[in-house]
């Protein structure tokens, strides 16, 4: 029985490990940065009181579409629009590891906002990695989104589909790639 589990995780490992790098390959373009705009548009509308972290925020990174899969180890990827002022400079990567209790698969899209100057230049230079420390707020329909910004982040996700059970612990990368979304 033991086998077969190790077998069925690795088999999962592997299939989520092709997908995110087959999610990570190719130039963003116009569609990525046409999907972003929906989806926050649609972020908004559903959860009213983000609209003050977006005009308050000094930038915000959008991925419309975030894939993750789980099985004890969990990953997870996507591509995303980066914007300051409102204006788009450039587009990032996600992948996300994670261990812990956790199977299924799931999609969401996810928007951070960056409370400042120093914040958005972390994001921008270091190739961001958020953990425990910085956690994400699930939205649902009508809900409050009355957070804090932490380390000048506020990160907001909102459900696409699947189902996912989960405790665990990991780690949540981004890589600006330097090249503009709207190419």
């Amino acid at each position: 029985m033991k086998k077969r589990i190790i077998r069925i995780a690795a088999v999962i490992v592997l299939a989520l490990t092709s997908q995110l790098s087959m999610a990570q390959t190719g130039n963003p373009n116009a569609k990525l940065a046409q999907k972003s705009t929906e989806v926050l548009d649609k972020m908004i509308k559903k959860t009213p009181s983000l609209q003050s972290y977006y005009n308050q925020s000094y930038g915000y990174a959008i991925f419309p579409k975030v894939t993750k899969g789980a099985m004890s180890i969990g990953g997870a990827g996507g591509k995303g629009v980066v914007y300051k002022n409102h204006e788009i400079v450039n587009a990032a990567k996600l992948r996300q590891l994670t261990v812990g209790f956790q199977f299924g698969g799931q999609q969401y899209s996810e928007v951070i906002f960056f409370q400042n100057e120093e914040a958005f230049e972390q994001f921008m230079n270091e190739k961001a990695k958020f953990n425990g420390q910085v956690s994400a707020v699930a939205l649902k329909a009508g809900a409050s989104a009355d957070v804090s910004y932490s380390y000048g982040v506020a990160i907001f996700t909102q459900a696409i589909g699947g189902l996912m059970y989960e405790a665990s612990i990991g780690v949540q990368c981004f890589l600006p790639t330097n090249q503009s979304a709207s190419k």
